[in-house]
Formats: structure tokens, sequence, C-alpha cells
């Protein structure tokens, strides 16, 4: 049953609530823990100046993992502590401590790597393929593919000196955008005068009323134009500051710098967007389909968040959603079902909202013991949905945990996504055929469509943009406030076709996207949500094959480079092919859609 009044946490039934007595028993024996970190990081030390043999080099790594996981379960217990009741002062404390020993032990340890790097390339070779440090080959390997780009220690101590001042554009843009931005009050649908704020713009665009739809477009862009110059100056310092990394450090280019990190070549990158604009057509015909449900003579892009089906009311308890999600995960077979029942009822999830609790959602553990999920669940599909995102993250990470030795369990960014939206395919797949109410079934498909433009669309609209932008800069070319307009509403007309009104004012919408002070970081999510399609797809086409490979992938953690995993589960993301198969299934969807129109 879903909660009628905001509980305070001591109310809060057990069955609710995680168990974060499988972390620790008690506050002391999290005192003692502490105690034992600061007392290996003072035997830490005496490994300075002496990585230089494979023996040294394998003790300092063990004891560095040994480490490493006690800080984990600290942190990770203060922090789940303090988030499901933010007031408390006793947990506020601990999450303070649990901070600070972190950074604690990140100095302490820091010579390891610049100690290794300084070997020659004979001698990195030689350990390389050392028996001894045969568990920390990747290790070693990563680290000297990082080494064509550490420059001397002095050089890195300057480095290490600017980095603050490289935090510059993004500190200020966010003081624009969070502090001194201020919108003005518009008409609701009743009439009445209503507060525009950063949180509510997205509700007013979800307006059935298009006028509050409008009037709220409007009064965003032209709040931001007023800062065009200034928000355009700060763009450009972070896109200077990227070039200026880039030359330093020897990268061909920004891009080529950002997707280092990960291993992941630049045709992964460019690749996606290609293939998107061959399927751009796909999503023109969405656009004449929206213009079509919602019955106007012209589609503006303040009506891309409009409701297309009256309000579907859809109560899902919490319990029935725990059985549909079994349900709709079943081809995945009983290997996942298993563990997916474990965390279900053990303990692993704090279910819902009370006084004082974080918002949001999120899987988050500490490797040894078992993932965790905090939850604000409402009896609804989104609430659903989101326990089998945050599940299908909570999974990646036990069957990573449980296959592999701690360094190489820990997953990267770009593959992060993957299994939580292969975990919502699979659900909307089943979701769909069970359905035979056209009301849902319409509410279903336009929820699927949307996650489509929004994930896979919009992002690699952004994508392109940071590429262009870069591109520009690194060719010496200028980027006024009226340039960057000018390529972003470009950049809408191509996306969204010659079949809707692409609003002037959209040209502004640069100014408020904060991902652009993070650089080519959001085309994960549409690589990750068209690997995840075309994973769902496979699971659902080839069945137990598929689902092998796709635990294969579960089980890999980060024990090689990202576009390798996938590889090998049978997703090769450097290929046009997952996304050609997500833009299938895009292209299903609206077929079912158009069927239920006519």
């Amino acid at each position: 049953m879903s909660q009628s009044k905001v509980l305070k946490r001591t109310e809060v039934p057990a069955e609710h609530r995680w168990n974060l007595e499988d972390l620790f028993q008690s506050q002391q024996a999290w005192d003692q823990e502490y105690k034992e970190v600061k007392e290996l990081l003072v035997k830490a030390q005496t490994f300075q100046g002496k990585l230089n043999t494979p023996e040294e080099i394998k003790a300092c790594f063990e004891l560095e993992d040994e480490i490493s996981q006690h800080v984990e379960r600290l942190y990770v217990y203060a922090h789940l502590h303090h988030d499901e009741d933010t007031t408390n002062p006793t947990y506020q404390s601990l999450s303070q401590k649990g901070k600070k020993l972190n950074v604690e032990v990140n100095e302490a340890l820091s010579f390891i790597t610049p100690e290794i790097l300084a070997l020659s390339d004979e001698q990195l070779d030689s350990f390389i393929a050392n028996p001894i440090l045969s568990e920390y080959q990747f290790t070693l390997k990563e680290m000297k593919r990082e080494k064509a780009h550490v420059l001397s220690k002095a050089e890195e101590a300057l480095l290490a000196q600017v980095g603050n001042l490289s935090q510059a554009p993004q500190t200020i843009f966010g003081m624009i955008n969070n502090a001194d931005m201020k919108f003005p009050k518009i008409k609701d649908e009743n009439g009445n005068e209503a507060e525009l704020t950063h949180g509510s713009y997205i509700q007013f665009l979800e307006s059935p009323n298009r006028d509050v739809r409008r009037s709220a477009f409007k009064a965003v862009y032209e709040t931001y134009r007023k800062q065009k110059n200034t928000i355009a100056a700060t763009l450009t310092a972070n896109i200077n500051k990227n070039i200026f990394y880039s030359r330093v450090r020897k990268y061909p280019s920004v891009l080529e710098m950002s997707l280092y990190g990960d291993n992941i070549p630049k045709e992964v990158y460019t690749n996606l967007i290609d293939t998107i604009h061959e399927s751009l057509p796909l999503l023109h015909r969405y656009m004449n389909l929206r213009k079509k449900l919602l019955g106007v003579e012209e589609l503006h892009m303040y009506d891309l968040f409009a409701p297309l089906v009256e309000e579907y009311k859809w109560d899902i308890t919490y319990e029935q959603a725990k059985q549909m999600i079994s349900e709709g995960l079943s081809p995945l077979g009983d290997n996942y079902l298993n563990p997916l029942q474990e965390g279900f009822n053990n303990g692993w999830i704090d279910v819902y909202e009370n006084e004082g609790k974080r918002t949001g959602a999120y899987s988050w553990g500490a490797y040894g013991t078992h993932p965790y999920v905090l939850l604000n669940h409402k009896d609804n599909l989104n609430s659903m949905f989101t326990l089998a995102h945050e599940m299908g993250h909570a999974l990646h990470s036990y069957f990573s945990d449980n296959n592999l030795k701690y360094r190489d369990a820990q997953y990267t960014i770009f593959l992060a996504e993957v299994a939580s939206t292969t975990n919502e395919a699979l659900l909307m797949d089943y979701l769909l055929k069970k359905s035979t109410d056209p009301k849902q079934k319409m509410y279903l498909l336009t929820y699927y469509a949307d996650q489509f433009r929004t994930t896979v669309f919009r992002q690699t609209m952004f994508a392109e943009f940071e590429k262009i932008v870069h591109e520009r800069a690194e060719q010496g070319e200028s980027l006024t406030s009226q340039d960057l307009s000018q390529i972003y509403y470009d950049l809408n007309v191509k996306y969204h076709g010659k079949g809707m009104v692409v609003d002037q004012d959209i040209e502004m919408e640069w100014a408020r996207i904060p991902h652009f002070y993070t650089s080519f970081y959001v085309y994960k999510y549409a690589t990750g949500f068209s690997a995840a399609t075309s994973f769902s797809k496979q699971i659902l086409e080839e069945g137990k094959p598929a689902v092998d490979r796709y635990l294969g992938f579960l089980k890999s953690g980060g024990s090689d480079y990202s576009i390798n995993i996938l590889k090998k589960a049978g997703v090769d993301m450097s290929s046009p092919e997952p996304i050609r198969e997500a833009m299938a299934v895009f292209e299903d969807v609206i077929k079912q859609m158009e069927q239920l129109t006519n």
C-alpha cells in the first residue's frame, strides 16, 4: 500500500527500509574499521620510493585495495544513513567524517601512480608480462596507456595548481543559472500567477493548456537572451580550457582527450551522429504523429512535452510493481531472477519517502556486500520504471562484485546505464504485449517514444553541438552568442524537420544546458540507451544464447575496456548496428501508435 502521509524515519516499517547492518553491525564496528584504516595509511607510506620491483608493486597494490575497500564501506554506510534522514545530526557528522577520510586516503596513496609511471617503458612492459603481477596486468596496461599524456613532475604540479582556475567556467555558469537567474511569473491553467523556476518549467511544458506552454517557453528563453553575451563568454571559456588541456597533454583534439579515459574510439562518437542523421526521417514521422494527436495545425517547440493522451490513471502499488518487473524480466531466466528476488526481499531497498529523506533514486553499495537502492516510491508507472532501472544498476554491481576481484569489478560510466536501461526495455516490451486497453497501450507507447526522442535524438543533437563548437574553436574561429545561437538553431531545424515550426526562441537553449560544462559526456546517454535496446531485442529474439552473452556482460565489470566488454556480449558500439537496432524498435513503436490512431 502507498503511504497516505509522510512518516518520520523512526515510524518507517522494517520491511520498507534497507538493512545497513549488512555493512556494519553497529556504530562501534564502524569506528573500529575507521581506526584500522588510519593504521593502514601509515603502513602505505613505507612503500614510497620502493615501487621498482614486481614484489613491492604487488604488495603495494594489495594494500591499496584493502584500504580502498575499507574506505568504500565506511563512506557508503555513512552516506546511506545520511540520505535516509538528512536532518539527523549524528549521520551528518559521520558523513563528513567519511568524506574527510576519503580525501585523506586519496592524498596518502597519490604517490603510487606517478612513481610507477616514472619507470621506463621496458620496465613497465616486463612488469606487465610478469606472472607475479598477473592479477594487476590490466591496471599496469592502463597506466602505460596514460603515460603518453602524463607530463614531468614539475609540469604536473603546475597543472594541479591550475585545477581550481579550470573549474571557474562551470562555477560561474552555476551561479548565473541557479542563483542569479530569475524568471518572470506566468499565468497557470486557472489564470493565476505562478512562479516559473527551473523545476517548474518542464511541468509547465507538460501542461495540456497550450497558452501555458507557450508562455513558459517564451519567458524562459527571453530571460536567457538577456544574459546571452555573459553565458556565451562562460561557455567559450570552458571550451578554451578544454583546448588548453588537450594541447598541453598532447591529444589530437578535445574530443579524443575526452574519449581517452574510457579508451573509446572516435568512431563511436561519429557513428552515433551519422547513424542518427540517417534515422532523422523517423523523428520527423514522430513529429507529424505528435501534431496529429495534439490536433494542432502547427507543431511548435513548446509542444514537444505536451501529453498526447488524456491523463491515464494507472495505480501500481509497490508490491504490484515488483511482481510486474519480475514477470517483465523473466526472459533473463532464474540466474537473474533469483538475485532480483533476493534484492526485493532482503533489505536492499529503502522504499518510501520519509521526513528528511533525500529526493530522487539511486543504486549504490560497497564491494563485499550487496548493493543498496534508494527510492521515493509513488504508486505510478514512472516509479515502477525507476525501480526496474535502479535494480538494473544493482544487479550489474552484484554480478560484477561476485565474479571479479575488487579492482576489476568497477565498471565505467560508459557502461553504467546499459544494464538499467535494458531492464526498462524488457519491462516495456512485456507491458505492451500484455496490455489489452487501447488507452493504456497508447499511454505506454507515448512514454516509450518520448524516451527515444529525449535520450537518443536530443542527446545526440547536444553531442553534435559540442563537436561543432569545439572544432570551430580549435580552428581559431570565433564563438559569439550569435554564432552559438545560429549553430544551435540550425541543428534543431535539421533534427526536428520541416513538418514543425522551429521557434526562433529555441536558439537560446544552448545557454541553459549544464551538461555542456562537462564536455563530451551526453553522448553516453544515447549510446547506453542504444546498447540496452540492442541487448533487449537480442534477448527477446534469440533467447538463451543472447541471455548468456548478456549475463557475461554483467559479470565483466571493468575487467577490460568498455567497448571490448560490449563487443564480447554481442553489441559492437564501434559499428552503427546497435543504433540501427534501437531505431528499428523506435519505428515499431511509431507504427503501433499510428495503428491505434487510425
